[in-house]
């Protein structure tokens, strides 16, 4: 099953957002004001989308008043859903990062099929397994062949290529700096959520932290 998308060449649709009031959510906080938007699944960092599917990303940006000077911590905010009383707390970038790389971080309902000849049988429908360190048992596990590869054609133009972020990098590299500073400071939280989205009516970003209190309602 797919676990993650990546799409090159996305506009970040919150490059220029220099202030609070440009974001579709925002609200003050005391001593800093606070940008907000509901991103659903999606990640946006570098001019790339990664797919995040058993978590929610909100993108959020502080920015602090004239001479203050802020803490800033994914654990300052917390989600709530529904209305429901009980509130989700943002976990961190290497969480979901590895979430994404190890397919069977988690284990998902799929189907799962065996087929046989003789003493011999493969598996269809299981993820593949990923190495975590080098002789991973796990890597060698149902294993099935490599198909082969073409070579990749020869890069004749004579200019060098940016490369390409893994999944894992967008994810932590976007995720929201934990710092003091005085400078405006933007970045991702990510909340665990596996329930179907359409069945979010109501969603709420609270702050809690050393410019003060507020509650921004992305949904």
């Amino acid at each position: 099953m797919l676990r993650l998308l990546l799409l090159a060449g996305v506009v970040l649709s919150a490059a220029d957002r220099e202030k609070a009031s440009d974001w579709p959510v925002h609200a003050s906080a005391g001593k800093a004001e606070i940008g907000a938007e509901y991103m659903v699944h999606s990640v946006i960092h570098s001019g790339e989308t990664v797919f995040v599917r058993d978590y929610l990303a909100i993108e959020v940006a502080l920015f602090p008043a004239k001479g203050q000077r802020l803490d800033i911590s994914q654990g300052q905010f917390a989600l709530r859903m529904n209305g429901k009383n009980t509130a989700m707390l943002a976990q961190t970038a290497g969480m979901v990062a590895a979430s994404v790389k190890y397919e069977d971080w988690e284990q998902h309902k799929q189907l799962e099929a065996t087929a046989g000849v003789g003493d011999a049988s493969v598996i269809l429908g299981r993820p593949r397994t990923s190495a975590r360190f080098p002789g991973d048992p796990t890597q060698t596990r149902d294993r099935l062949p490599q198909p082969p590869k073409a070579p990749a054609p020869e890069d004749r133009s004579g200019v060098g290529k940016q490369e390409k972020l893994s999944a894992e990098e967008i994810i932590t590299r976007a995720a929201l700096p934990e710092r003091e500073t005085e400078k405006p400071a933007r970045g991702y939280l990510y909340f665990a959520y596996k329930g179907n989205t359409s069945k979010i009516k109501k969603l709420e970003l609270s702050y809690a932290g050393s410019a003060g209190t507020v509650v921004l309602p992305l949904k």
